[in-house]
């Protein structure tokens, strides 16, 4: 009788874990040279000066796979990437801003 062996594996991607470049690329399947471009294009920022010393957040890693998805679906360039990143950070800080509001005021 033979049993399969299902391995799971996966990653922790909080803000309060970092990631060097090789990790953040080997963990979105690209170069290091395109997280670099990333890098350039304000897509992702890295704490450190030089790549070697770099450490990414932990939302890095889901701020490049967004931006690989727009470039691949949308055809958007880097820098697009960037700003529509941007945006959705600042929609979904603007939500909660919108439900700490209602919770006071039901509140009050």
């Amino acid at each position: 009788m033979s049993r399969a062996l299902t391995v799971v594996s996966g990653l922790v991607m909080d803000e309060r874990v970092s990631f060097s470049l090789g990790e953040v690329s080997r963990a979105c399947g690209v170069s290091a040279e395109l997280v670099m471009e990333m890098v350039e294009e304000g897509v992702v920022e890295p704490l450190g000066r030089e790549p070697a010393e770099w450490r990414f957040r932990g939302d890095a890693v889901t701020r490049v796979q967004t931006a690989l998805r727009l470039s691949e679906d949308l055809r958007v360039n880097l820098a697009g990437a960037a700003l529509a990143l941007d945006l959705m950070d600042e929609l979904m800080e603007l939500r909660q801003s919108r439900t700490r509001v209602a919770y006071y005021e039901r509140e009050a």
